[in-house]
């Protein structure tokens, strides 16, 4: 008999994982509460064993085509003037901005496109009933259906955690700050540039859009968790409007620009951080597990890490257990290292200081300099690569090869 197993969420790791559970004879339906795939969206990194996925999945040159044009990143002054770069080459791709910069709309349309799983837009799971023979799912509708499995690829505010595991703030740990992210007008004609200012506890930030004479725009700034209502969006723009104002360079334009965007979304800087992703027949894979944060560059890439051992251990072995056991043990390692906080934290992102400001000005000088270059790139962005991938279609699957039943 096929297993069946439902994936909530529709963004990276959803439908890299029904990619991979389909390649191993299994129904697969995702479960999204968008009412459809969303476009755009921000610039994502794909580095390391996440690009290894992607090449094992015959999808690299989809993405190549799909990926920004883009030279690096440059801090900049009050007048725009770059201060310090980090060009792409320096560090051999897999500096702080890398050789793979993708809108993470697109490649999720690419991992969608991939997949022939049923997808039900616009519902979400609002029950969860795990018993021995599968886990009876209600959903938004009223509608019910059992699964084999269910698996929450549905990103750091997870409902299918909240369901399974406890409520958010056992597992959502704050790193010191907040982030804006939106679409706005090209302020500077930025030629392939991220272009990064900062004031003390503050950043403004634009990097290129696929469309020209647009740019994605970020505002960020250090802070306590703040209470508000994550559904409205005035509310959240208000907040970022008093944080962010007085601040230089091109902030006022962007801060305009905010007002209208249609793609606006401001969320706490926090990793998620939990002793197990298994409980029962649920489990958990990507942000909803182990979100590392923005400031790491490695979301993505644990997203596609991710799905592919969970696929994978689940084909090698009979049991579900045996092959959630499989993959916390094999994931562990990866995840921990992936969550390891550039030096300084949030506050080497946001610096406290005018001081700190150009003391991390000359560091990254320093790390691009010709004597440094592979030193920094061992320091700081090899643990994409750290982990071991197993080619898990050379093993015997145990999960049955019935036809795929298409709903």
């Amino acid at each position: 008999m096929t297993r069946t197993v439902l994936v909530s969420g529709a963004g990276i790791a959803g439908p890299a994982l029904a990619y991979w559970l389909e390649r191993r004879g299994v129904a697969v339906t995702v479960v999204e509460s968008a009412a459809a795939p969303r476009p755009g969206g921000q610039t994502v990194d794909l580095r390391g064993a996440g690009r290894t996925v992607v090449e094992r999945m015959g999808l690299m040159p989809a993405v190549r085509a799909a990926c920004m044009d883009q030279e690096g990143l440059a801090y900049v002054d009050a007048t725009g003037r770059h201060l310090a770069e980090m060009r792409v080459a320096d560090l051999g791709g897999d500096g702080i901005v890398s050789e793979y910069e993708i809108l993470r709309g697109d490649l999720s349309r690419i991992l969608l496109g991939a997949t022939t799983a049923e997808y039900l837009w616009g519902l979400r799971v609002t029950a969860l009933d795990d018993g021995p023979d599968g886990v009876a799912v209600t959903f938004s509708d009223g509608g019910t259906r059992t699964f084999d499995l269910v698996v929450g690829a549905d990103g750091p505010h997870s409902g299918i955690r909240r369901l399974a595991f406890g409520p958010e703030e056992e597992f959502v740990r704050p790193v010191g700050g907040y982030t804006a992210w939106f679409t706005a007008p090209d302020p500077v004609g930025l030629d392939g540039w991220y272009e990064m200012y900062n004031e003390p506890g503050r950043v403004a930030s634009i990097r290129p859009d696929s469309t020209p004479g647009r740019a994605k725009a970020g505002l960020s700034f250090l802070s306590e968790p703040l209470e508000y209502d994550r559904r409205d969006l005035d509310a959240q723009r208000a907040i970022v409007a008093e944080r962010m104002r007085g601040t230089g360079w091109v902030a006022p334009q962007l801060l305009a620009a905010m007002e209208t965007a249609d793609d606006f979304y401001l969320d706490l800087v926090a990793q998620v951080r939990m002793d197990r992703w298994t409980a029962g027949r649920v489990a958990l894979v990507g942000d909803a597990g182990y979100a590392p944060c923005p400031l790491t560059g490695m979301g993505t890439s644990l997203a596609l890490v991710g799905a592919y051992v969970l696929a994978g251990e689940l084909g090698r072995h009979a049991s579900h257990e045996a092959a959630f056991a499989a993959y916390e043990e094999r994931m562990r390692p990866y995840v921990t290292q992936g969550q390891v906080l550039p030096p300084g934290g949030i506050r080497g992102y946001a610096p406290h200081t005018r001081a700190a400001i150009r003391n991390r000005i000359r560091t990254m000088k320093l790390m691009v300099s010709r004597p440094l270059r592979g030193l920094a790139r061992r320091l700081f962005f090899t643990r994409a690569e750290a982990i071991d991938l197993p080619d898990y279609d050379e093993h015997p699957s145990a999960t049955t090869t019935a036809p795929l039943r298409h709903r």
